[in-house]
């Protein structure tokens, strides 16, 4: 058994862990935890020492711990962990029987009962994603768990407890067999090339999974599609695929362009006939309206946080500036996907920020469909502060 310290709730935050909030923030609690070592088992008690809950120690950016149970004599051991991988792999059935889907998130955090923890499954392969050296301390448990219930072809994972919530760069193979990368794997049909050992990011974000069904399904045929921010160019190939007359990817990261180039290859489209710009976004927009482009499809998923040498750029300060200068250069008539996955707010404020910058244009608009985080990302029950994807449709009226 692990050393269990107790940590005294403040009075204004039991009842939240009493109904189910699974963070353990610093501001909840009273008494001094500096000295309690990550991984240790901690009992969350009220004023007058009376249970509340267990949970771990784990310092994230998000908070200091995660509820584990509120059950004061559940063991949090080798069965523990395994009952809570299995359900979550039960529950993922229909995901795992879909033929042309092949990559999707399997244990979401606190969604699925261990917060600091989330894995996912890439045609057979497993990434498992560790938050703290808290629950990193369990991985002996948890790839137990996995290798029981799943029995996946190999395991790599991705260390993101650095500073500041930061990759740690690291050969991430664990176990099983080595993938051959790129491994190729099918979202709705559509192909993407995925490197499980290649830094941070796999190559795509899979919350985004509905969100390119739909562009490619209803908006794209007959239409130009400007990707902004696009990584690896996901966006683009569900736009061409789905009838898009020509798309234009952009983004600053230099490697953005042999990717593109591969997620278009994979899927047997010919990479020369899109437009594919290596620079920053909103030097691209300056260009664009210099040059009276126009665009009938603007895809927008920024960064929540980006620095570059000429500009810093933070969704809640600075996205209806984004909105407006995408205005500019968007067609009358035309649709604008407004994306963020920023935490800090949520759905109703984002759309303060899309309508304020549509009154500072002088703009109508429509919205005609929403979307947040996919079924595969379970979020606690009750506290939708945890489904952080926000992603707006919106239709540009003349």
């Amino acid at each position: 058994m692990r050393y269990t310290a107790k940590l005294k709730v403040k009075p204004k935050s039991v009842k939240d862990i009493t109904n189910g909030y699974p963070l353990i923030s610093k501001d909840a609690i009273e008494n001094d935890e500096e000295k309690i070592e990550e991984g240790s088992l901690v009992q969350l008690v009220d004023s007058s020492n009376n249970y509340i809950a267990t949970g771990y120690y784990g310092i994230q950016n998000k908070g200091i711990g995660w509820v584990l149970s509120r059950k004061e004599k559940e063991k949090i051991d080798q069965t523990f962990f395994a009952k809570r991988v299995r359900e979550a792999v039960e529950k993922r059935a229909k995901f795992y029987a879909t033929e042309d889907t092949t990559a999707f998130r399997v244990f979401n955090g606190a969604g699925d009962g261990i917060g600091g923890l989330t894995i996912e499954f890439f045609a057979g392969f497993y990434v498992v994603n560790w938050y703290s050296e808290g629950i990193y301390s369990f991985r002996e448990e948890i790839y137990q768990a996995l290798n029981d219930t799943a029995d996946p072809r190999g395991v790599y994972e991705k260390l993101r407890f650095d500073k500041n919530g930061q990759y740690v760069d690291q050969d991430d193979y664990v176990s099983g067999e080595k993938g051959e990368f790129p491994l190729i794997v099918s979202e709705n049909g559509m192909s993407y090339a995925v490197d499980l050992n290649d830094g941070a990011m796999s190559g795509i974000f899979l919350d985004q999974r509905n969100v390119r069904k739909a562009l490619r399904d209803r908006y794209s045929e007959g239409k130009t599609v400007l990707n902004t921010f696009s990584y690896t160019g996901a966006f683009s190939v569900s736009a061409a695929l789905g009838g898009a007359t020509e798309t234009t990817s952009v983004d600053l990261a230099k490697r953005s362009l042999p990717k593109t180039i591969e997620q278009f290859a994979v899927n047997g489209i010919d990479y020369e006939s899109q437009d594919i710009k290596v620079m920053n976004v909103f030097d691209y927009f300056r260009y664009a309206e210099r040059h009276a482009l126009k665009f009938d499809v603007v895809v927008l998923d920024p960064p929540s946080f980006a620095r570059t040498k000429k500009k810093t750029f933070s969704t809640s300060k600075d996205y209806t500036k984004l909105v407006k200068n995408t205005l500019k250069i968007t067609s009358d008539g035309g649709l604008i996907v407004a994306s963020t996955n920023t935490a800090s707010f949520n759905m109703k404020k984002f759309k303060t920020f899309i309508d304020k910058a549509f009154k500072e244009m002088d703009k109508r608009y429509e919205i005609v469909e929403e979307h947040q985080l996919p079924e595969d990302f379970t979020v606690p029950h009750n506290f939708p502060e945890f489904n952080y994807l926000k992603v707006v449709f919106i239709k540009v009226l003349d």
